[in-house]
């Protein structure tokens, strides 16, 4: 049992060891300070009092298995771990592993770095124009500073969730409906700016936000509706009025020409027995110069 005890004794002073090496490999000279006065304490307390018995040698083989595995964080590559000793803060732990004290010394938040993306629930915003609309919206933001993001703020997630609630509804209350959906993507970098720079006190940095959708009711659709088909009825008008002016201007000028040549007038008639030739009708209509139809007149009235 004696050889028993001592082969357990080299392999947890070896134990030890690599602890110590490890805390050099990581530049905390604190901590490997740490394993080499409590490695020395309990040498000492293992050799006075392992010989009162083999129980008490056991007993102390319990210490570092108790305080040792408990001073190891693993921060993963897409986090960073705030460390705090004694409710101070320290230092911002790197990816991989680290060692802490034990014995609730050392105290490790972890903070995701990855980007986060919050669906904002839906929001009832009265416009500009008083029109009541529904609207959805996702805001994408990462933690840019895991110090202020654990010191500054309880919950970031929920706070930077209700902020963006507030400025959807500030913001998009100040502008009447056509802007809002005219205008999507000027008042997406307007809510994005405004909730960055309410979030940056808390170490987040908000990259973007996105107006997902803008639901009114049944009844300003069919206005809306009404609205959209009256203004194409309008340009339909407009273009057809457009197309009456342009083409009366330009009998006018062709008027004009015919009246000054007096062959104009039988070459449009030629040219218009021909198409009606082309229609093979039975019916040829000539056209009677209104002067003749006055010369009858006045030998009537003689």
């Amino acid at each position: 049992m004696m050889n028993l005890l001592m082969v357990l004794l080299g392999v947890t002073v070896l134990w030890w060891v690599l602890w110590f090496f490890i805390a050099v490999g990581k530049k905390s000279f604190t901590m490997a300070v740490f394993l080499v006065v409590s490695g020395a304490l309990w040498g000492v307390a293992e050799y006075f009092i392992s010989p009162m018995g083999e129980i008490a040698g056991y007993l102390l083989l319990l210490v570092p298995v108790i305080l040792l595995p408990p001073m190891v964080r693993i921060v993963n590559e897409y986090e960073r771990g705030v460390l705090f000793r004694l409710g101070r803060l320290q230092l911002v732990m790197t990816p991989g592993l680290n060692l802490v004290f034990p014995l609730g010394i050392d105290s490790v938040r972890k903070v995701d770095l990855r980007t986060i993306t919050i669906d904002v629930p839906r929001q009832e915003v009265i416009t500009k124009d008083n029109v009541p609309v529904m609207v959805d919206a996702v805001v994408y933001f990462n933690v840019s500073d895991p110090i202020l993001a654990v010191t500054k703020v309880v919950d970031y997630f929920n706070s930077t969730s209700l902020m963006g609630q507030t400025i959807l509804r500030s913001v998009l209350g100040e502008h009447e409906l056509d802007e809002m959906l005219s205008k999507r993507t000027e008042l997406n970098s307007i809510l994005r700016s405004l909730l960055d720079v309410a979030t940056d006190p808390w170490g987040i940095k908000v990259t973007s936000v996105e107006v997902k959708a803008v639901e009114m009711a049944e009844t300003m659709k069919r206005a809306m509706a009404r609205q959209a088909e009256a203004e194409r009825e309008r340009r339909a008008k407009i273009i057809a009025a457009e197309g009456e002016l342009q083409a009366s201007e330009k009998l006018s000028q062709a008027a004009g020409v015919i009246g000054r040549e007096s062959g104009a007038l039988q070459l449009r008639y030629l040219q218009t027995l021909t198409e009606i030739a082309v229609e093979k009708n039975s019916t040829i209509i000539f056209p009677l110069p209104m002067e003749i139809l006055r010369y009858f007149e006045a030998v009537t009235k003689k």
